[in-house]
C-alpha cells in the first residue's frame, strides 16, 4: 500500500467542512476590512526566499524544498507567503495603483522539518498584508484583522503578545550590544543559542531552554536602544490597541526571527497546545522591499497557522461542531419510480437546494438510514402508486410529519434552516 509522505496528511470529513467554515470566514473578514485575495504560485525561483528570508536562516538553510526544474532553473516550493507577495507587488505595480495596498492570502506552505502535533511538512497559512502605510494605524489594523479573525471563529484561549524592535538604526545599534554581551556569556547557552548567536542572534531571547533564562534575562534591554521615533511609533500602537479594546501583553523579550523586520511585532500564543505556543504572528517589514529588489516601501502584516488554529478550535469545542447537512434525500421505490424523482432532484438543484439520491437500489429502510447520515431536512419518496398520481410522499426529518403533494409543486413544502 502506498501512504501518504510523511509530514502531509488527507482531510476529509467533519474535520475538513470545519476548514471549509474557517476559509470562509478568511474570506468575509478580510473583504470588511477593504482586503483582496491574492494567489500566488506554489513554485517560486530560490532567489526569491534567499534574499528576502536570509541565506542564514534555518528555513533556507535546512527546511526548503528546492529543486532544479527540467529548465536549469532552481524553484522552490513556497516556505511563506510574504516575499511571494512582495515579490509579486513589485512585479505588478501595486503600490503605484493603490497607495494602500491591503492583501490577503490563504494556502498551503512546505519545509522540511520534524513531524509532530501542530507541525507538518505541508501546511497551511492564513496571511494578510498592508503595503504603502508607515504609519502605526496600519500596524493596528493588521492586528485587528488578526484578531477579528480568531474571535469570528471562535476560538478565545489565546494571548496577544507585542513588542517594538525599533527602527532600523535603533536595531543595529541594540544588536551589535546584544551580540557583545551574548558572546562573553557564550559558554551559559545551549548549543542551540550558540547556534543562533552566529546566524541570527535575536533569536536566543526566544529560546525555551532552561540553560538559557539566566542569560537571556540578564542581557541588555531592547528599550534601552530605541530613538524617539521608534518610542513614539510603538506608544500610538499601544494607544490604539486599548482604544480599539483588544487586550494584549508587552513582551519585550518577543522578537521576529527574520532580519527584515522593525517596529512593531506580535505574536498569538497559547497554553492549550503544549510546545507548539504560537498560532499566528506578524510585524512591519519596511526593508523587505529593498530587499527583494523593489524600491523602499512601508509594509506590515501578519500569518496565521491553519493547522494550529483548528487544533485550538477542536480543543475548546471538544468537537467540529455540527455538520451542515442536505436539504433533501430523494427515495425512490421500484425501477419505474427512478427516472420521474431524478427529474424532481434536478429541478430543485437548480433552484440552490441541496439533494441526494440514492445510487445502490437499496430497500426503502436502507436509503432512510441513508438520509440520516446525510443530516436531510427532508426525504421526498416516490413509488408506484405516487408515480400513477402524480405525487411524492415529502417527510420532515425533524418532526416526522409527512404529506403527499404534487410532484410539480414540491418546493412550496420544503423550507430552508
Amino acid at each position: 500500500m502506498i501512504s501518504v509522505v510523511r509530514g502531509m496528511r488527507d482531510l476529509f470529513g467533519p474535520e475538513l467542512r470545519a476548514w471549509q467554515r474557517a476559509e470562509e470566514v478568511f474570506r468575509t473578514t478580510s473583504a470588511s476590512f477593504g482586503y483582496e485575495e491574492l494567489r500566488t504560485p506554489i513554485l517560486e525561483h530560490t532567489e526569491l526566499f534567499a534574499r528576502g528570508v536570509g541565506q542564514e536562516t534555518d528555513i533556507v538553510g535546512k527546511e526548503m524544498y528546492s529543486f532544479e526544474d527540467r529548465g536549469g532553473d532552481s524553484v522552490t516550493l513556497r516556505p511563506e507567503m510574504t516575499a511571494a507577495i512582495v515579490r509579486a507587488a513589485i512585479e505588478h505595480n501595486f503600490v503605484r495603483h493603490s497607495p494602500t495596498t491591503r492583501i490577503w492570502y490563504a494556502g498551503p506552505q512546505f519545509r522540511y522539518e520534524r513531524p509532530q502535533k501542530g507541525r507538518y511538512r505541508q501546511f497551511h497559512q492564513y496571511g494578510a498584508e498592508c503595503l504603502g502605510s508607515p504609519h502605526p494605524e496600519a500596524d493596528v489594523e493588521i492586528i485587528q484583522l488578526a484578531y477579528s479573525v480568531l474571535q469570528t471563529i471562535g476560538v478565545t484561549k489565546f494571548t496577544l503578545e507585542v513588542n517594538t524592535l525599533g527602527s532600523t538604526t535603533s536595531r543595529a545599534a541594540y544588536r551589535e550590544a546584544l551580540v557583545t554581551y551574548l558572546r562573553a556569556n557564550v559558554e551559559r547557552l545551549s548549543e542551540d543559542s550558540q547556534r543562533r548567536l552566529e546566524r541570527n542572534p535575536l533569536r536566543v531571547l526566544d529560546s525555551k531552554d532552561e540553560q538559557d533564562k539566566p542569560v537571556i534575562a540578564e542581557a541588555p534591554k531592547l528599550v534601552d536602544y530605541l530613538d524617539v521615533e521608534s518610542r513614539q511609533h510603538f506608544e500610538s500602537v499601544r494607544l490604539m490597541l486599548d482604544v480599539a479594546g483588544i487586550p494584549y501583553v508587552h513582551n519585550p523579550l518577543l522578537v521576529r526571527g527574520l532580519d527584515y523586520y522593525c517596529h512593531t511585532v506580535f505574536e498569538f500564543t497559547t497554553t492549550e497546545l503544549g510546545t507548539q505556543n504560537a498560532i499566528g504572528g506578524g510585524g512591519r517589514y519596511d526593508p523587505l522591499f529593498a530587499l527583494i529588489g523593489g524600491t523602499d516601501t512601508p509594509a506590515v502584516g501578519f500569518s496565521l497557522g491553519v493547522e494550529r488554529v483548528m487544533m485550538l478550535l477542536e480543543q475548546e469545542r471538544g468537537e467540529w461542531g455540527a455538520e451542515k447537512g442536505i436539504d433533501v434525500f430523494a427515495i425512490a421505490i421500484g425501477d419505474a419510480a427512478r427516472l420521474p424523482l431524478r427529474l424532481i432532484s434536478l429541478r430543485l438543484r437548480r433552484q440552490g437546494y441541496s439533494v441526494v439520491e440514492d445510487l445502490q437500489r437499496r430497500s426503502v429502510k436502507a436509503q432512510m438510514r441513508d438520509a440520516d447520515r446525510h443530516g436531510a431536512r427532508y426525504t421526498i419518496t416516490m413509488g408506484d402508486d405516487e408515480l400513477a398520481q402524480g405525487n411524492v410522499v415529502i417527510k420532515n426529518m425533524a418532526t416526522g410529519e409527512q404529506q403527499s403533494v404534487a410532484d410539480t409543486n414540491v418546493e412550496q413544502f420544503l423550507t430552508r434552516p
